[in-house]
């Protein structure tokens, strides 16, 4: 943790530095401070940060990726007069545990369109979807555990 506030803080004197507090600056300077803090590494004690940052990254690209996907599909399927949706509801059995990894799931799941996370059961161990476009239940289960589920337990990895 202290890496990622020194990061934020280089990322600060950055934009600082540049006379400009714009998001482009900020993530240019988070950049540089990145790669400054990594060229270091070998004065620090042993460390997630490095490899926890660039799988935060590839969440959010991932995440955008299926954002774009699912919106153009809902879009599609809107302003067609052939409606292509199979709507239903599909058990997705959990890897994820704690809380946060399943509050996460379940919330990017819920924000990316034709998808909606509906409950989770008592024991934690499934979460109930339903999907807009269900032509195979088991292949909207296997892409949201592959894609979704696992990228966020990467993420969230300690």
């Amino acid at each position: 943790m202290t890496l990622f506030i020194l990061n934020v803080f280089l990322a600060v004197s950055w934009a600082s530095l540049i006379g400009s507090f714009t998001l482009a600056n900020c993530v240019i300077g988070f950049t540089v401070g990145y790669v400054a803090l990594w060229i270091g590494s070998p004065f620090y004690r042993e460390s997630t940060y490095f490899r926890r940052v660039i799988r935060v990254i590839r969440l959010l690209l991932l995440f955008l990726y299926e954002l774009v996907v699912s919106s153009l599909q809902v879009v599609w399927d809107v302003i067609t007069p052939s409606h292509l949706s199979r709507p239903g509801v599909i058990a997705m059995p959990l890897d994820a545990k704690r809380d946060e990894e399943i509050l996460l799931v379940a919330n990017l799941i819920s924000l990316t369109p034709g998808t909606l996370s509906l409950d989770v059961s008592e024991d934690r161990s499934t979460l109930y979807v339903h999907g807009m476009f269900i032509d195979d239940p088991d292949a909207l289960r296997r892409e949201l555990k592959e894609g979704m589920e696992r990228s966020v337990m990467e993420a969230m990895e300690k």
